[in-house]
């Protein structure tokens, strides 16, 4: 197995797991906050996608697909394009209401094949290259990967765990 099939695997169980997160939940279920201040279901599907669009973005010298293809004006949140939830207050949270679950779901499948473009392309020597150096060490292009699939992969937890809550009540 090649680094890329890994990594297309792993990109892969995010993108089944988002869609299993919130297909067929309402506005409100996808809005539900379990303490009034908790994140919902649609800001950590939204915030995982926009890291992962953001990320890989950056790291392939791509255009994000968020601002590419109309999705910031399609969501329609009061913040600036660029936002992808990192330091978003209780507020910011409540703005992330959608009408559908399929707007997100099509956004992620939009961000998975642009992630997939890259990947396929990838050569094993990529990996070891310098994408940050504002760390210590340097972030190398393998470990930003590695670090997108673990990120993502905690939020759909959350948000699996959120769906498994409001399944019971």
């Amino acid at each position: 197995m090649t680094s890329a099939e890994l990594l297309t695997d792993a990109y892969g169980r995010i993108r089944e797991e988002v869609r299993s997160a919130v297909d067929g939940l309402t506005p409100e279920q996808l809005a539900y906050r379990v303490d009034g201040t908790a994140n919902s279901i649609a800001w950590l599907v939204w915030h995982l996608t926009r890291v992962q669009d953001d990320h890989i973005a950056d790291v392939a010298g791509f255009e994000q697909v968020y601002t590419a293809q109309g999705w910031a004006e399609r969501f329609g949140f009061p913040f600036p394009p660029s936002a992808i939830g990192y330091g978003h207050s209780s507020a910011d949270v409540d703005a992330v209401r959608v009408d559908s679950s399929d707007l997100l779901i099509d956004y992620h499948e939009a961000v998975h094949a642009q992630t997939l473009r890259f990947i396929e392309g990838l050569k094993e020597d990529e990996l070891g290259r310098v994408v940050d150096e504002r760390w210590d060490p340097p972030v190398t292009l393998g470990v930003r990967l590695v670090s997108v699939v673990s990120d993502d992969l905690q939020h759909v937890g959350q948000a699996a765990f959120l769906r498994g809550v409001l399944e019971r009540r």
